[in-house]
């Protein structure tokens, strides 16, 4: 006779807990994806409209015969890449320019269709996604050109290629010597046209214009070498945005601008011949305010004592977000319309302004790091680099805040 077994009862006391702790964290769960989204007190602040805007003068200056490629690499130098390409694809850009494939891919995924060129040079071995992304892709060997032919070929299309002539960058590009040589080859390849030749200026932001205008011609005398030859390249292009600014030999049948379209100058010896309109301002907010006596030292290292009783306002926002611990002790930031001293050394998330005799300072009041007042140029200078890599380096954990107007 077999044994009846008795059910076995499954008693939890904690069960009930449990369960309730699992629906109170769903409420809650309901609760975060439902309230507002408040974005961190240190932000970009990034004018669309200016960035169309800047375009559209250089647009003018060039007329409508020349192409005119916009330089959105580096992230858009830091503004953004998608928001920044449409916004000069708005103003008038006809292509864009980039120094990786992984932007171009970012950009075809964003749903941009125009051309775009992969300024810099790959790998062989990454010839793949050039050709997934249907992307223009520099060239100055035989060996990348051989690779981007091979995967073109496995898929059946052709891929754009530009040769890059080095006339005095001393970067990358095949020597004027060379030239003819490799674009005779690259011609032969069934699944790669031959779109463009370029070079770039390594000098033209400079007051004397003696070297940039050099390699204008040596470049004038490799295309005029190439065209003896019976071979057309359709897109010859030379001009950066100080060739843009001061040299209209430079224009050829593409310009490539790159900082001007952020409303940059791209150095103090440029002319000013077109008016442009700086996109970014990056603002922060006051996140704590502290009364202390003479003698107190403040942040790292002691390299600031207050001279007097001073009220000091911490900020959030430091090095890690790109405000260079460089600017300690020396930059000034713009509370209430008026100029406050960084005092103190930049940590990486915070750094401290004096804020003595600015009246009515609280915590949340708003300041400007850099924008008008004081401008990109400003704060480069004080630390004795250009304004490219003022904005390039701007973090990524500072959410970029986009503006029409």
């Amino acid at each position: 006779m077999t044994e009846q077994l008795s059910p076995v009862k499954w008693d939890f006391p904690e069960a009930s807990n449990v369960w309730l702790r699992c629906r109170r964290f769903r409420n809650h769960l309901v609760k975060v994806k439902t309230r507002q989204n408040i974005q961190r007190s240190t932000t970009a602040s990034i004018n669309l409209k200016a960035i169309s805007y800047n375009i559209s003068e250089i647009r003018k200056r060039i007329g409508d015969r020349r192409d005119l490629m916009a330089v959105v690499k580096a992230d858009g130098y830091g503004h953004g890449s998608v928001k920044a390409s449409l916004s000069a694809l708005k103003g008038g850009a006809d292509c864009l320019g980039v120094a990786l494939p992984e932007e171009g891919e970012q950009l075809r995924k964003a749903g941009i269709e125009v051309p775009i060129l992969v300024l810099g040079l790959i790998q062989p071995e990454e010839a793949y996604k050039v050709v997934d992304f249907r992307l223009d892709q520099t060239v100055c060997t035989l060996e990348l050109a051989e690779a981007l032919e091979q995967e073109a070929r496995k898929v059946s299309i052709q891929v754009n290629v530009h040769v890059k002539v080095d006339t005095g960058m001393g970067r990358i590009g095949v020597t004027p010597q060379d030239a003819l040589s490799l674009v005779r080859r690259i011609s032969r390849f069934k699944n790669l046209k031959l779109m463009g030749i370029f070079s770039h200026l390594s000098s033209a932001d400079e007051a004397d214009k003696t070297l940039a205008k050099k390699q204008i011609a040596i470049f004038e005398s490799v295309v005029r070498e190439i065209e003896a030859s019976g071979i057309e390249i359709p897109k010859k292009h030379i001009a950066n945005s100080a060739g843009v600014l001061d040299l209209p030999e430079s224009y050829y049948d593409l310009v490539r601008p790159g900082i001007m379209i952020y409303g940059l100058y791209p150095s103090m010896d440029v002319s000013r011949s077109i008016k442009l309109k700086p996109a970014m301002t990056l603002i922060t907010k006051v996140i704590y305010l502290k009364s202390v006596s003479e003698g107190t030292p403040i942040s790292y290292g002691r390299t600031f004592y207050t001279e007097k009783d001073t009220l000091v306002a911490t900020l959030p926002v430091g090095y890690a977000d790109g405000y260079s611990r460089l600017l300690s002790n020396q930059a000034y930031v713009l509370i209430k319309g008026r100029r406050a001293t960084l005092i103190g050394r930049v940590c990486m998330d915070m750094c401290m302004i004096d804020v003595t005799g600015i009246e009515g300072v609280k915590p949340g009041d708003e300041v400007i790091l850099f924008g008008e007042d004081p401008s990109v140029d400003e704060i480069a200078r004080m630390i004795g680099t250009i304004n490219y890599e003022i904005v390039c380096c701007v973090g990524k954990r500072v959410p970029r805040i986009y503006v029409d107007g």
